[in-house]
């Protein structure tokens, strides 16, 4: 039985009113596939005589392999937002790789992918067409994620020690807001700036500075969302700033409008 992980609580804008828009499940790999996957998620809308609806994330530091009929593709980090069009009636089966995780399967930098997409072909001889009508054939999440799981276990490569240690970086990054610097974690980890630098460019595709901001920038946007109020003070010294005018620049640059304007679309109902 297919394991759920549960909703996604960072990365997807206006995550209330996407919910009304699409349904998103995420569920766990098998344990074979759990070191190099975070794990698979499925998002299916019914817009049918509906208007379209503009889905936006902030991605995490992954890579992607998006499944969709007619359309499959390999997602490199996209270090802006994400934006897509949902209309008419649809459904997409992702793999989410952990930070690092992908490198072992594409075999180089992870970098060339950044802001990209790819062909499935580059890394499998298998008739992507094929992968898809396989994976659509059944609305059950379960069947898709076996049939995932076996054509990805023909590609297993062996485990890189350096995918678990880029891992540890980024969950720190993640759960400690007090880090704010690439110097902070080349000391917490005892690696030399450089070799941290690129050790990200090369498995990642970002770099670690990037992650930090990214990671905190999610974590303001989710609050914003909750509280529907917006602390400057607070959250300019969350991330790093010493003036507001820097934070409310650099949200404005990854999320595409100010704080205000940002709290003002999540506070309008949205017209379904």
């Amino acid at each position: 039985m297919a394991r759920e992980k549960g909703k996604p609580t960072r990365g997807v804008l206006r995550q209330n009113n996407a919910s009304l828009f699409a349904k998103h499940n995420r569920y766990f790999a098998n344990e074979k596939l759990d070191f190099f996957i975070e794990h698979y998620w499925t998002v299916s809308w019914d817009l049918t005589d509906k208007k379209p609806y503009l889905a936006e994330t902030l991605p995490f530091p992954s890579i992607h392999i998006v499944f969709e009929k007619g359309n499959s593709k390999i997602f490199g980090v996209t270090k802006g937002r994400f934006s897509t069009l949902l209309q008419g009636k649809g459904s997409v089966f992702g793999i989410k790789f952990r930070p690092g995780g992908f490198y072992p399967f594409f075999k180089k930098p992870v970098a060339t992918l950044t802001n990209k997409t790819i062909s499935i072909q580059e890394i499998t001889n298998d008739d992507v067409f094929e992968l898809e009508n396989k994976i659509f054939q059944s609305d059950e999440v379960e069947k898709k994620i076996q049939f995932i799981e076996i054509w990805l276990e023909t590609l297993l490569p062996k485990p890189d020690l350096k995918v678990s240690f880029i891992n540890r970086i980024v969950d720190r990054i993640k759960e400690d807001g007090n880090i704010k610097s690439v110097e902070q974690l080349a000391e917490l980890f005892s690696i030399n700036l450089r070799n941290l630098q690129r050790l990200f460019q090369e498995y990642v595709g970002v770099s670690p500075k990037w992650v930090i901001q990214r990671f905190r920038i999610q974590g303001v946007a989710e609050r914003i969302e909750n509280q529907k109020t917006i602390q400057y003070a607070e959250m300019a010294l969350e991330l790093g700033y010493f003036d507001q005018s820097h934070f409310i620049k650099d949200f404005k640059k990854t999320i595409g409008l100010s704080p205000e304007d940002y709290l003002k679309t999540i506070s309008k109902i949205p017209t379904i």
